[in-house]
Parts: C-alpha cells; structure tokens; sequence
C-alpha cells in the first residue's frame, strides 16, 4: 500500500496541491484494487459513503439526506460475495429492519451470514451538511473507520459523487477511490458538457455557455435566435443544477424580429418572468447563484414526439469503457424538466442510436483519467416520418437516479445488458424490464409506518420473488413517515408488466394509507 511521505504529517497540515499528489499515488493501487475483488479473499472490503456533495442553492433537510444516503442500500446485495465485507456509513442509523428488508433479498445467501459481514456506521448528525464533510469534522470517526478495514490493499471507497471532501475522505482512510477525479469537475458542469459535446462533434442543442449575467443570457438568446430562427423556447440551466431542480423556462414566442431595437429589452423582460423548476428558489436567488456558479442558455428542443432518455457507462482502472443500459427518464414539475423516475431497458426505436455518441464520449472520458459510473442524458425527437433524432444535453460524472434501479435488477437476476438489440438478459434468456421512481409522495403516506410498508408489502405479494424474479423494492424507505416519500422499483418480464406492478404498488400503498388514516371509534 503506498504510503504518505511523511508519516506524520495530517490532512490539515496537507494544502490542495500535497493532497492531490497523495490522492494520485493512492489512485495508482485501484488496479490492484479492483482484479482482487470477486476473487474470494477473506480481507477484501468495501467502505460506501453515500455523500451527496453539491455546490449550488438548493439545500435539503436532514431526513431527505438521510434517505439519499440510504437510497444506495442496494450495495449491500454485494454481499453475496461470500467473504466481501462492506462497512456503509450514514448520517443517521439505519432501522434494522431496512437492513433485514435488503439482506432477504439475496440470492443463495443466508442473511445473517451477510449480516456478521456488514458494519454499520452511523455518525449521528442530523443536519443537511454532506455525510463527507460531517465525517471530516470528525477525524476520531475517521480513525475509527480505517480501523475496521481489514486490508487497504484489498479496500477501496464507494462514494456518490466526488468532490474534494470525498478525495479527502479517501485520504483520511488511506484507501482508493472509485470515482471520476475531483479536478475532472468542470466536465460535469452544464458548461464543461455542452464544451465536450462541441469538441467531439456529438450533436447538442443550440446554446451558449459560461454565462453569468442576466446581460449575458440576454445577448446569448439574441446570438440563438439568428442561428435557429424558428426558436419558441429556451432553458437557463446552473452549472452545477441536478435533476432538473437548477433549470428554468423561458417563452420565447412572438418577440420582436431579431435584431430590432427593443429586442434586447423583450428577452430580458421574458427571463425575468421565466418559468423556475424549482418551487424552493425565487428568481433572485436564482440569478444569484447563476452569477455565481455560472450556466447555460440553450433552445428547448421541440417536436412530434420528445424523449428524455440517458445511457449508463462505467470507466474501468484499466481505461476500458462498458456500456452499462439505456432507460427513458420520467420527468414532471413546473415545466417537465425535474427527474422523477426511469423506464429501462429505453425505447428500441433509438436505444442503440444513443448508445453510439454516449460510447464516444464515454471513451473520451476515460482518456482523461474518469473512473466509475456515469451518464450521458438525450433528448430524442421524432419527425413527421418517425425518424429520431437525438441530441446530448446532460453529462453526468456520479451515480445517479438511474443507478440504483439498475443495479438493482443487475444484482437481483444476473443479468446483463445486450447493447445491440436493447434488452435486459437473465442468464437463462429471459427478458426483464423495470419501472422507477425516487418521487412517489402522497401526504396519506405519512400515515404508513416503515413496519406497516413491510407487512402490506408481504401481504399483496408485492414483494420481489426470486423464483419469478419480477415484483417490487424499495428504497429511500426512512422518509416514508415524515415526508410521505418513498422510492420504488418495479421489475416484470415485459413493459407491460413492469408498468402494471409499478402502478399496483402504488395503488395498494394509497389504498392502505387511506385505512390507516380511519379513526377508531371513540370508547366512552
């Protein structure tokens, strides 16, 4: 294992640069890392630390972090590697019986046997900060962390995205990290994607970048309207917004011809009025944070029919690139651009047509030193005579909500995706298709507590069965009572299939919510 040059020396004593250098030091060990695993070794181990790191404006409560943190609980279906031992860290602890709801889900393992090999972590702060940085003001917890690792050479760091709090969570236990480069960043951004789409010649919608002033995106409409004349709509998105929760809507119909004297005013009045996706911020501090953070303007692409669907790739240590799936996002909100939910395996009218340009950029990507999962988010349009035309918008350089779903199936069945043909495989030939939401909320949930979730779940036979491999998971599950939240993934043997269960779970869900909210009689 390689070690720091100067023993005694701490993180805090470390400026950037110094901890870059060790970073890349500690990063030159993944290969290594990474061939042990699945290798049956009694000392290999996984720490995940499920930090949602993000810059911008905004913030989330205790409870929706915690269950962002637990939403990565299907890592623990890796413990059917029957020596792998996994230590999970939260900020809050996890219910025991979430942890058992996950462990029986394991195929031809015995639960508690998987159990003895988990440790659980739990820091015990409540408030919205990442789970990184709440580790990094903890240096004991650190300590106490690394101690449980049984081999760092056998060892290696799950993050959610990486930052340099996650590079220096890495460092403070002295293992790898897989996970793209923080110094990689900028890539990710909305900016840093719309340079790489341009560099590579995928095609994208047209736009502008690296903006920050409201004159800025008033001048970049005005640069749009001359190049697509027939322009209606555009979208300003922040840098560093996710989910579609940093995007705003922009009318753009009936201006005044391009280039007349009172054009410029007539866009700034329309930005001004734009439609924000979230219902959390106000334009002021919206153009706040784009002044910032920076951002993008870009025309809302428009057609017959529109898509939204993403192509999943992982960078392996060793530079090769797998082309993981394709899904069809759900979107809803204000103006349709917030992520609710994933449809996979996508459309096969245009799966492999996006898998092309998504596989060149994944290969650049690993060029560049990315390591880990990420994705290439379209948007798909089909014409008057049903051909689709696809057109890059996102890049996103962490797991995302398309993540656990897929992972989940892939866990779960053994399967494996056929990229050329657009179907999800068991070993044994058959198709499986899944639905995915992180955002079914409904206020009668929070009258369902996490045990009545389980029981109701057992009781409609809604719970996934291993002989049919169909059924449902779910995850984010400590929020359902607080928040009336909770996320699902629904898995059959044909979309039909996937989507009927989808909707029957969350139909006997309300339903029993309903039930539960009914007063007992009064005894008097």
């Amino acid at each position: 294992m390689m070690k720091q040059e100067d023993p005694g020396r701490r993180l805090s004593q470390l400026d950037d640069d110094e901890r870059y250098r060790v970073f890349d030091r500690l990063q030159l060990s993944m290969p290594a890392v990474w061939a042990s695993m699945q290798r049956g070794f009694d000392d290999e181990s996984v720490v995940v630390v499920p930090s949602i790191s993000m810059d911008g404006p905004t913030a989330r409560s205790g409870t929706l972090m915690q269950a962002m943190e637990e939403r990565a609980l299907f890592l623990l279906l890796l413990l059917r590697q029957p020596r792998l031992r996994m230590i999970y860290v939260t900020s809050q602890p996890v219910a025991e019986a979430t942890i058992e709801y996950y462990l029986g889900l394991l195929p031809g393992v015995i639960p508690s046997q998987a159990r003895a090999r988990l440790t659980l972590v739990p820091v015990g702060d409540a408030s919205g900060d990442s789970l990184s940085a709440k580790l990094l003001a903890r240096p004991r917890l650190l300590r106490t962390i690394r101690s449980l690792i049984p081999n760092p050479e056998k060892s290696h760091l799950i993050p959610y995205n990486t930052t340099s709090l996650e590079r220096d969570v890495a460092l403070s236990l002295g293992i790898p990290m897989y996970g793209a480069d923080p110094r990689l960043e900028e890539l990710g951004t909305k900016t840093g994607c719309r340079r790489t789409f341009d560099e590579l010649g995928v095609r994208c919608p047209v736009g502008a970048e690296d903006l920050h002033t409201l004159d800025e995106i008033v001048a970049s409409v005005q640069d749009m309207r001359v190049k697509r004349p027939s322009l209606t709509e555009a979208i300003v998105k922040l840098n560093d917004g996710v989910s579609g929760s940093g995007n705003a809507l922009v009318d753009l119909r009936d201006l005044p011809p391009s280039g007349a004297p009172e054009e410029a005013a007539v866009i700034t009045e329309r930005i001004l009025g734009m439609q924000l996706e979230s219902e959390k911020l106000t334009l002021e501090t919206y153009l706040a944070a784009f002044e910032e953070h920076g951002g993008i303007v870009e025309e809302r692409i428009t057609g017959v029919s529109l898509t939204s669907p993403s192509v999943q790739m992982r960078a392996l240590p060793d530079g090769t690139v797998e082309l993981l799936s394709t899904h069809d996002q759900l979107l809803g909100g204000a103006s349709g651009q917030k992520y609710l939910g994933c449809v996979f395996p996508a459309d096969p009218g245009y799966a492999a047509l996006i898998a092309e340009p998504a596989m060149v950029i994944g290969r650049h990507l690993a060029k560049l030193g990315v390591l880990g999962r990420f994705a290439v988010d379209f948007v798909t349009v089909q014409d008057e005579t049903g051909a689709w035309t696809p057109y890059a918008i996102e890049l996103n350089l962490r797991k995302g909500g398309t993540t656990h779903p897929f992972l989940t199936l892939q866990f779960l069945t053994d399967g494996r995706y056929d990229g050329e043909r657009g179907v999800f495989l068991t070993p044994g030939g058959s198709a499986k298709h899944l639905v995915a939401t992180d955002h079914f909320e409904d206020d009668r949930l929070k009258a369902l507590t996490v045990a009545d979730l389980f029981e109701i779940v057992v009781d409609e036979g809604l719970h996934f069965d291993q002989a049919r491999r169909t059924g449902v998971v779910f995850h984010m599950i400590n929020c359902l009572t607080e928040c009336g939240r909770v996320g699902l993934t629904a898995v059959g043997d044909t979309p039909e299939d996937a989507q009927r269960i989808y909707e029957e779970a969350q139909s006997v869900l309300l339903r029993e919510a309903d039930v539960a909210l009914r007063e007992g009689a009064v005894i008097g």
